[in-house]
């Protein structure tokens, strides 16, 4: 006869981020943005990073929670190693780093891609993830949350989106090779993979009644997602309710790879 399981005294709370101390790259609008609202509301301090002052400082402005703010390049080691050391000496450490910095400026077929094109979306959505990363594991301590976020196209490859679809397959990758190298140090490291939202980003696609029409019918789910279905897998992945979880790709479609 199997022994009974150990009932713990108590349980972690799901999507619990009070008091943590967040990195937040790519904060300045669409998904950072969200997010940004979303971990401060959940009693976070967060550190907003993006390449325009004026967008971080508008987001700041709206949040309720502690704030800090840098803009810069996440394409530069010393920026990333800079964000880390300033907010870890302004909060005492990172709890949590999200390497959400992202970019997708061509919808082309690989002749019409120029060279320095392809360079640049590599550049920010993989290096630049892998840069924050690196910083972050220097400061973190037993505990620490790595996200990345990257997307079903990874997966699922779009025409004329190859450095883009290349880029967040990549992304997959290197998360499950820094969950074994940053196990030691008690670091998880996790994608989330958002399918298709209603988002500035994706108005081009929703904009087109025949593509959006597709898009809707190859979603098990039989719709678009909206913001809110997206916000709890990150709050999720940086609570203590997924200290079990590493190397994991949670994507959030809705049912979009399985149809």
């Amino acid at each position: 006869m199997l022994g009974r399981i150990e009932i713990p005294e108590s349980f972690p709370v799901v999507g619990d981020i009070s008091g943590g101390r967040v990195v937040l790259t790519g904060a300045g609008r669409g998904l950072g943005e969200l997010l940004a609202h979303a971990f401060s509301r959940a009693g976070a301090k967060v550190a907003l990073v993006a390449r325009t002052q004026r967008d971080i400082s508008s987001v700041a402005a709206e949040l309720p929670g502690p704030t800090l703010l840098f803009c810069g390049d996440v394409t530069v080691a010393e920026f990333n190693e800079a964000v880390a050391d300033a907010t870890a000496s302004e909060w005492g450490g990172i709890d949590v780093w999200i390497c959400n910095a992202g970019i997708s400026p061509i919808v082309a077929g690989p002749l019409d891609t120029p060279p320095e094109d392809w360079r640049e979306v590599i550049d920010v959505n993989l290096t630049g993830a892998f840069l924050g990363a690196r910083a972050a594991a220097r400061v973190m301590g037993d505990g620490g949350r790595l996200i990345f976020t990257g997307s079903v196209l990874g997966e699922r490859p779009g025409k004329g989106l190859a450095a883009y679809s290349a880029s967040k397959a990549g992304l997959v990758g290197m998360t499950k090779a820094l969950a074994l190298d940053l196990a030691p140090s008690g670091i998880t490291v996790n994608v989330v993979a958002p399918g298709w939202f209603d988002s500035p980003l994706a108005e081009g696609w929703k904009s087109n009644h025949r593509l959006s029409e597709s898009i809707r019918e190859h979603t098990a789910l039989k719709r678009w997602g909206q913001p809110a279905d997206l916000v709890g897998a990150y709050l999720f992945l940086a609570s203590d309710a997924a200290a079990f979880l590493t190397g994991a790709v949670v994507n959030v479609d809705g049912g979009y790879l399985l149809v």
